[in-house]
C-alpha cells in the first residue's frame, strides 16, 4: 500500500550553549585525534506524523497520529540503551513496543569504521537528532552511520518515498571533461553495488581515481539490499560531473568521490570488536555529556510548556467567568472524539482563525465544531463576545450555538449542523450545485430578513451582525436560511443612537457611513442585507465586473431608472419567475442599499414589505458607489477594517463554518464594545 508523506524540518537553539560547546569540544577533539568517524551530516528527516512507506508491514496511521509526540524521557531511554549495545556492535535495533507511544530504533555503522569510530559517529547522530523532538519519527544519515526511530517496526524497509535523498558535491571533477569520468563513476557504482550484495551488505571499490562505498542495513536482507542500492546508485550517478555524490534510502547508503574517504579492512580492524582504554573513556564521557544535556533540555522544555499552560489558563480565567451559564461547556476530549480527532475527512469549512469539522456527539447528534486558535487578548475577547451574545438567542433563521469548550489546548464552538452549507456556493458556483429557483430564492430572502430583524429587535439587547453576506448565510436540508458567523457582532442599548467604532466587515457589503466614518447602527446591517438581496436575485457578486457592465448596484440602479428591473433577474432562471414580484423585491433591495442611513427601512419594515403585497414601497434614492471607478473589482472578496484609535491592527478571519471560495480576511477593531 502506497502512502504519501511530508517532511518537516526543525531547528532548536540550545538554551545551554556552554554545555553544548563542552560536548563538541570532547567530540571533535577525540574525533580528530583518533581517526575519522565521518560525522558529516548528509540528510536529516524530521516528521510530524509517523513515517509512512511502501512497505506492507507499515501500519496505517491512527486517527490521532497527527497529534502523537515522542516524550523526551522515552527518547533518552532508547538512546541510552542503543549506546550500551553499540559499544560492541556496528548494527543495533531496539524497541519499546508496549509504551503508550511505541518506539523502534535502529543504528547502523558503516563496516569500514572501527568500533571506536562507530561509537563516535553514533554519538554525533544522537546529539543532532533531538532537533526533531517531539516528532514521532526521525532519521539522520551521516557519512559513517545512520540512526532512525519510529512508532512501528520498520527494520526490513529497503526503499521509501519518504526517506530517499540525493546529495551532490559543489565542485566538478577535474577529469570530467570527457566520458572517462562518467564511465569511471558508472563502473565504480555498479561494482560496489555487486560487492555489497555479495558481501553481507558492505563494499568499497576504486576505479581510476573514483572511490565508492555501499552500505546496506543488516536488517533488509539480500533482495532488499539490491533494490535499495540500485535506487541509491541511480540517484548518485545523477550527480556527475560533480566530484562526489551520495544516494540514500530507507535501507542503504551509497557514495562516490574522487578522494578516498573510506578505510580499508586492515586500517578499520573490521574483525576486531574490542575497544581501547581511550575509546572506553571517550564513550563514557560522550554518553554522560549527552545524557546530561538531554536531561537539562527536558527540564527546560517542561518548564516552557508549563509556563505557557499557566498563561493560557490565566487568560481563560480572566474571561471564562463571563460566559452565560446557559451555554453548555463541552469537554475537549468529547469533541475531539466526536470529530474523529479532527480528521480531514470531517472538515467542512476553513477560515483564517481555524477550521470547522462535522462531529457526532455520544448521543448521536450531528454538530459543527468550530476550532479556534487564539493567542492574543483580542482573539479571546471576540471568542467570548460570540459566545455571550448569541448563546441565549434562538430563532429558526439563526444558526444555533450549542455550547463551547475552553479548557483544552484550543477553544471550540459547537453549532447545530447545517447540511447544505453556505448560500454563496449555490449562487456563484453553479456548475457544482443545483440552481436555486425563484421560490427558493424568495424564501431565503424572507428568512434572512426575519433572522436579522430578530437580532435588531427580538431581545432586550440590540445586536448588530456587521458581516451579512452570502457566505455567512447557511442552508439546511430544506434550504431554510440561517445566519451564521457572529464573531464581529456588537450590541448597544436602546438609549444609544449609534456606536463609534473601528470598522470590520467585507468591502462591498459595508454601509458608507460605517465605512467612511465608523458610525455603526443597525442600518449598517440593512445596507448589507440590501446588497445580499440583490446578489440572490441577480446571481452575481457585488463588485464583480463583467465586460460591458458595472457593479451590481450600478446595474440595478440603471435598470430601475429605465423601469426594467425584471431584466436584472438571474438568466439561469430562464424567465421562470413572476415579473412583478421580482421587480418588487429588487425595489426593496434598492431601498435597503440607499446612501442615507435615515432613508433605509428597518429590518422589521423589510419583513413587512416582503410578506405583504399591499404594503406601499417608497421610491428609493440613488445608492452609493455607483461610479465604477470607485469600486475596485479586486476587492470583491476582501474584508477590511480599521481602527482610528489603533495603528497596528490584528487579523481576524471569516468564522462562518462553511466559508469557501470567497473567504474573507477581516481586520477586527479590538475588544468588544457594548
Amino acid at each position: 500500500m502506497k502512502m504519501n508523506h511530508r517532511h518537516k524540518y526543525y531547528s532548536v537553539k540550545s538554551p545551554y550553549p556552554s554545555l553544548l560547546s563542552l560536548f563538541f569540544f570532547f567530540f571533535f577533539f577525540f574525533a580528530i585525534s583518533l581517526s575519522d568517524p565521518r560525522t558529516t551530516e548528509s540528510a536529516l528527516f524530521c516528521t510530524t506524523t509517523s513515517t509512512t512507506t511502501t512497505t506492507p508491514n507499515a501500519p496505517s496511521p491512527s486517527p490521532s497520529s497527527s497529534a502523537t509526540t515522542v516524550s523526551i524521557p522515552t527518547f533518552v531511554q532508547e538512546m541510552q540503551t542503543l549506546s550500551q549495545i553499540v559499544s560492541t556492535n556496528h548494527f543495533v535495533t531496539y524497541s519499546i513496543p508496549d509504551s503508550p507511544l511505541p518506539m523502534f530504533g535502529l543504528i547502523q555503522c558503516h563496516h569500514d569504521l572501527s568500533q571506536t569510530d562507530c561509537l563516535l559517529c553514533y554519538a554525533a547522530t544522537r546529539i543532532r537528532l533531538p532537533r526533531c523532538l517531539p516528532s514521532p519519527s526521525a532519521a539522520i544519515f551521516l557519512d559513517g552511520c545512520f540512526l532512525r526511530y519510529d512508532t512501528y517496526s520498520f527494520y526490513n524497509e529497503s526503499v521509501s518515498n519518504s526517506l530517499n535523498k540525493v546529495k551532490c558535491g559543489t565542485e566538478n571533477a577535474t577529469q570530467a571533461g570527457g566520458m572517462g569520468f562518467v564511465r569511471s563513476v558508472e563502473y565504480a557504482v555498479g561494482n560496489v553495488t555487486s560487492i555489497a550484495v555479495e558481501n553481507n551488505g558492505f563494499g568499497v571499490v576504486s576505479v581510476e581515481r573514483v572511490y565508492a562505498l555501499a552500505q546496506c542495513w543488516e536488517s533488509v536482507g539480500i533482495d532488499g539490499c539490491r533494490e535499495c542500492l540500485k535506487k541509491a546508485g541511480e540517484a548518485a550517478k545523477g550527480c556527475v560531473p560533480r566530484r562526489e555524490g551520495r544516494g540514500m534510502n530507507a535501507g542503504c547508503y551509497l557514495r562516490y568521490s574522487t578522494e578516498k574517504f573510506y578505510n580499508d579492512g586492515r586500517e578499520a580492524g573490521l574483525h576486531s570488536h574490542g575497544m581501547s582504554g581511550l575509546g572506553i573513556i571517550v564513550a563514557i564521557a560522550l554518553a554522560s555529556v549527552a545524557f546530561l544535556m538531554l536531561s537539562l533540555f527536558a527540564a527546560y522544555a517542561g518548564y516552557a510548556r508549563l509556563s505557557k499552560r499557566k498563561e493560557g489558563h490565566k487568560n481563560l480565567g480572566r474571561f471564562s467567568g463571563s460566559i452565560h451559564k446557559s451555554s453548555p461547556n463541552f469537554k475537549y476530549e468529547i469533541l475531539e472524539k466526536a470529530t474523529d480527532y479532527f480528521n480531514l475527512s470531517r472538515k467542512i469549512g476553513q477560515g483564517g482563525a481555524g477550521s470547522v469539522y462535522m462531529g457526532t456527539l455520544p448521543d448521536g447528534q450531528t454538530v459543527a465544531v468550530k476550532r479556534l486558535v487564539f493567542n492574543t487578548r483580542q482573539w479571546v475577547d471576540e471568542f467570548f463576545n460570540e459566545v455571550n451574545l448569541i448563546s441565549g438567542i434562538q430563532h429558526k433563521n439563526l444558526v444555533k450555538l450549542l455550547g463551547c469548550s475552553i479548557e483544552g489546548p484550543e477553544s471550540l464552538l459547537v453549532y447545530e449542523y447545517v447540511p447544505n452549507r453556505s448560500l454563496d456556493q449555490f449562487l456563484f458556483d453553479k456548475k457544482g450545485n443545483q440552481i436555486l429557483n425563484w421560490k427558493q430564492r424568495f424564501a431565503i430572502i424572507a428568512g434572512a430578513a426575519e433572522g436579522l430583524a430578530y437580532l435588531h429587535g427580538g431581545s432586550e439587547t440590540k445586536i448588530i451582525h456587521r458581516d451579512i453576506k452570502s457566505s455567512n448565510v447557511l442552508l439546511d436540508e430544506f434550504f431554510t436560511p440561517k445566519i451564521a458567523d457572529f464573531g464581529l457582532v456588537r450590541s448597544f442599548g436602546v438609549d444609544k443612537t449609534h456606536l463609534s467604532t473601528g470598522i470590520a466587515g467585507t468591502i462591498g457589503y459595508m454601509a458608507p457611513e460605517y465605512l467612511l466614518r465608523g458610525q455603526l447602527t443597525e442600518k449598517a446591517d440593512v445596507y448589507s442585507f440590501g446588497v445580499l438581496l440583490l446578489e440572490i436575485v441577480i446571481g452575481r457578486r457585488n463588485n464583480a465586473f463583467t465586460q460591458d457592465s458595472g457593479s451590481l448596484l450600478q446595474t440595478v440602479w440603471g435598470l430601475h431608472l429605465s423601469s426594467r428591473l425584471a431584466g436584472a433577474v438571474d438568466p439561469c432562471l430562464k424567465g421562470d419567475f413572476p415579473t412583478n414580484e421580482a421587480a418588487r423585491v429588487l425595489h426593496i433591495g434598492l431601498l435597503c442599499a440607499q446612501a442615507s442611513a435615515a432613508l433605509r427601512p428597518s429590518m422589521a419594515q423589510v419583513v413587512t414589505m416582503l410578506s405583504n403585497e399591499d404594503c406601499e414601497i417608497p421610491m428609493p434614492n440613488q445608492p452609493p458607489f455607483v461610479n465604477a471607478s470607485v469600486l475596485d473589482p479586486a476587492s470583491s472578496v476582501r474584508s477590511y477594517s480599521s481602527n482610528s484609535n489603533v495603528s497596528n491592527t490584528a487579523t481576524k478571519v471569516d468564522g462562518s463554518y462553511t466559508s469557501t471560495g470567497s473567504s474573507s480576511v477581516h481586520i477586527s477593531d479590538g475588544p468588544s464594545r457594548s
